[in-house]
């Protein structure tokens, strides 16, 4: 079913089968959604050692004779200022290789799965002249969407709609084209105008 951006069915459009009637594999989804968070992931916690804090380069006391512990550094773990044993280091990799066939799979399981359980909007077209947060706001509230996190897979990036929608809690805008199984099972809605929906057909082979 297809909607204008009035929100009345204006008829209804043929999703390609390969996209959006494959079956659901919970393993192949999980394993490439953990890899795709991976890849993503921004490493910036970090603890500095013993060698990374400064000071220390002289023995606090003699070995013997003193009565207290020995020690060779006050930049031992053991004291306070010193380094951190065991912390989180930034040099740590939790990135991953996906190939293509996979990578197709996972997307094609999520986008079937979101169809079946009516959470992919089809629209005819969403064109806007120039910027408007409140237009924008406006359609949405006449489409299906369930007050749910929307993601726009547009056939092509507007200037308008990107100014519009960046407003708007729980909206997220981008190319049909850059579209991963990560990016769509993070939304409530999927909204596909028209458009996107033949350029997933022709970019995925279907």
């Amino acid at each position: 079913m297809t909607y204008n951006i009035e929100g009345k069915e204006t008829g209804s459009v043929e999703l390609p089968a390969r996209v959006f009637e494959a079956p659901f594999r919970a393993d192949l989804v999980h394993q490439v959604l953990v890899i795709q968070q991976g890849n993503r992931r921004q490493v910036s916690a970090h603890a500095r050692g013993r060698g990374e804090v400064s000071g220390g380069g002289k023995k606090p006391w003699r070995q013997k004779g003193t009565g207290r512990a020995r020690h060779g550094s006050i930049r031992s773990p053991l004291w306070k200022g010193g380094g951190v044993s065991h912390g989180p280091v930034k040099e740590r990799n939790y990135r991953g290789d996906i190939n293509e066939k996979m990578r197709k799979a996972a997307l094609f399981c999520v986008l079937s799965e979101k169809a079946r359980n009516q959470e992919c909007v089809v629209v005819d077209g969403l064109n806007m002249e120039k910027p408007g947060t409140k237009q924008l706001a406006g359609i949405f509230e006449k489409l299906p969407l369930s007050g749910k996190t929307v993601l726009l897979a547009l056939p092509v990036l507007s200037r308008e709609i990107l100014l519009s929608a960046r407003n708007l809690p729980g909206v997220r805008v981008m190319q049909a084209r850059e579209l991963t199984a990560l990016d769509a099972l993070n939304a409530g809605v999927v909204l596909l105008p028209a458009e996107s929906v033949k350029i997933l057909a022709e970019i995925h082979g279907a």
